[in-house]
């Protein structure tokens, strides 16, 4: 018999959450240790906290889970959250004590993929930094996110750069709001020929440098300054832009960090301003962020600068490999007792946890068949026999002490 899951969701077996827990624990870390506090938003938020900022557009509603709020304190229409950084914005604006805030997150966030076949809910590792518009921050996240998949063992990996502001000025002089904007660069990244058409039939002076914008890529700051010598005379509106991803593909030089700028890896740019990057690995998309400063004020908060990332944790789970485990916590310890022995079997089961070993009493009516290890308690002298599965070696011992002893010397 099978029970069929919700269509989009995913259980995660033991096998997969060692690998969730490894590559979170990782992640955690490296956060802590960059000065970032964790935080927690809910699952369910405000519909328009999304429409409003531009990441629900009219064509994407039909992809995320939505609905009214019948019995709520509103009645309004609420949705599972499609997007992790939106949620974050709204807790700062809503923590009148924070200023610079340097905020991370373990999330899931759910919607619908245009193949259908992929999961609706997907798990990420978000950081967030909040307050400085500095390219130093800009920095720091990219050194940080380079940070956790070099200790999760994720190599080669590809840094992809582009820049919002660009595409930004670029297709503002074709008219297109803000919206329009996002799908119209995403429709040409897909090689919709009838929006080329359009756009260069409407403003034939702007359709000579559509096309190679879009196609730029290169691995130099010198390369940008001479597109910034290329387009200057005819697009002064690039300018700033262009000033900007010079200073931050400079700075990263610096750095000695490896990366390619491509304009087009900008696709789905919806509330970034500036600098935009992708991560690539074996082939996948596994994690990607960039500056968003007109975010937090048009939900409503101060003009305050941000910049954050994520990454795409059920990608990094099908490419990480996690190694065993070494030291205590790599043996595992089977307690058996009869009823008579059971509080002994208690006791000294909770000493081999303060230990650091994995112990459990046996509650099968079976002979056990797992676990490095295998100790019988008894009523009488010795009470303990300890058996090492793999030698069968056998030890009679009177104590814990002499247990831990015999465990401890074949760590």
């Amino acid at each position: 018999m099978r029970i069929d899951r919700c269509k989009g969701t995913q259980d995660l077996t033991p096998a997969e959450m060692k690998k969730f827990r490894f590559i979170e624990g990782i992640f955690r870390d490296c956060c802590v240790k960059w000065g970032y506090e964790e935080v927690r938003t809910p699952t369910l938020e405000y519909l328009h906290l999304f429409t409003s900022t531009g990441t629900l557009t009219p064509g994407r509603l039909g992809k995320v889970y939505s609905f009214l709020d019948w019995d709520g304190w509103s009645g309004e229409r609420v949705v599972m959250r499609p997007d992790g950084t939106i949620p974050i914005a709204r807790l700062y604006i809503n923590t009148e004590e924070l200023v610079t805030a340097k905020l991370f997150y373990v999330t899931n966030v759910f919607v619908f993929e245009e193949t259908g076949k992929e999961s609706r809910e997907k798990w990420q590792c978000g950081v967030e930094l909040i307050g400085s518009g500095s390219i130093i921050a800009d920095i720091e996240l990219i050194s940080m996110a380079l940070e956790v998949l070099r200790k999760a063992g994720i190599k080669n990996v590809r840094l992809r750069l582009s820049h919002a502001g660009l595409i930004r000025a670029l297709l503002e002089k074709f008219g297109l709001s803000d919206e329009e904007q996002v799908k119209a660069f995403d429709d040409i990244l897909d090689g919709d020929e009838k929006i080329l058409a359009r756009m260069k039939a409407e403003k034939p002076e702007l359709s000579r440098i559509l096309t190679p914008l879009l196609d730029m890529k290169g691995q130099s700051s010198g390369f940008l300054k001479n597109v910034k010598a290329l387009f200057n005379h005819d697009f002064p509106e690039l300018e700033q832009s262009l000033d900007n991803f010079v200073r931050v593909v400079e700075m990263i030089e610096e750095m000695s960090i490896n990366y390619r700028i491509d304009i087009a890896s900008g696709r789905g740019f919806e509330y970034y301003t500036g600098i935009i990057y992708q991560l690539i690995a074996s082939g996948q998309h596994i994690g990607g962020g960039g500056r968003y400063d007109a975010l937090i004020p048009l939900m409503g908060g101060n003009d305050v600068p941000a910049s954050g990332f994520a990454l795409y944790l059920d990608r990094l789970m099908e490419i990480v490999k996690v190694e065993p485990a070494t030291g205590p916590d790599s043996m595992k310890v089977l307690v058996k007792a009869e009823p008579a022995q059971m509080k002994d079997a208690f006791k000294l089961v909770s000493s081999l946890h303060d230990a650091g070993y994995i112990a459990e009493i046996h509650t099968s009516d079976k002979e056990p068949e797992e676990g490095n290890w295998i100790i019988e308690v008894r009523r009488e002298e010795p009470f303990f026999v300890v058996r090492e599965t793999a030698s069968q070696v056998i030890s009679e011992v009177p104590t814990t002490n002499e247990i831990l002893k015999i465990l401890a010397s074949n760590v």
